[in-house]
């Protein structure tokens, strides 16, 4: 896996838009004047119509990772592609980007149901990471860094005897600060070698499940 083995509004404001329509008052003509003796009937005029208004909009806060100050901020929740829910080429290689997002995610956050709900138990290297990512996000810990991005996946689809595929993914995952809880750093790691990462991954049930991570070496 990319990670070492330490890591694997302004409120736009819509006024409100008043719409009134004002009818100007007539008199009806007839002839050149009106009957001797008749009171002619006075303008009336329409109401104005009620004014209406749009909606504001509920502004959407701003992400803010983290840094020497505390923690990330509204960091964006990954969403499961429509893609990544059939047992297609497409579909492994979707879920294999998810699922890096979710690992991104949970470094960033320390939130990690979502990750362990498609990543199986007996993942070694994903349990490490997730012991790190805990760990680093309690007692008042956080990280600073850690995201990761995948420039490249791909598969060639071919089901393994142990009803696996195989998916090639290029991650690249920026460096680790360790922050105590009292603002001051435990330890920093250097950048992460950008080594290929190969996922074994498993269909069944509607729902893609990490198998298992290896490291593509040479």
């Amino acid at each position: 896996m990319t990670s070492r083995s330490s890591s694997f509004g302004r409120r736009r404001r819509v006024g409100a838009v008043f719409v009134a329509m004002t009818l100007l008052p007539v008199t009806a003509c007839t002839g050149g004047g009106t009957t001797p003796g008749a009171t002619a009937a006075p303008a009336t005029s329409s109401p104005a119509a009620s004014p209406t208004t749009t909606a504001t909009p509920t502004p959407t806060a701003s992400y803010k990772p983290a840094d020497a100050s505390g923690r990330a901020q509204n960091v964006p929740v990954p969403v499961l592609p429509e893609a990544a829910k059939a047992e297609t080429k497409e579909g492994a290689i979707a879920f294999a980007a998810y699922w890096f997002s979710l690992l991104s995610f949970g470094y960033e956050t320390g939130e990690l149901a979502e990750f362990e709900a498609v990543t199986s138990p007996a993942c070694e290297p994903c349990a490490k990471a997730k012991n790190v990512m805990s760990a680093w996000h309690s007692e008042g810990r956080w990280l600073i860094g850690g995201k990761i991005t995948t420039p490249s996946v791909s598969s060639e689809f071919v089901r393994d005897v142990d009803a696996t595929y195989q998916v090639v993914v290029q991650a690249q995952q920026t460096p680790l600060t360790y922050m105590r809880q009292d603002g001051s750093i435990a330890r920093s790691d250097p950048p992460p070698d950008d080594t290929g990462n190969l996922l074994f991954v498993t269909f069944s049930g509607g729902v893609w499940t990490v198998a298992n991570v290896g490291r593509i070496v040479g």
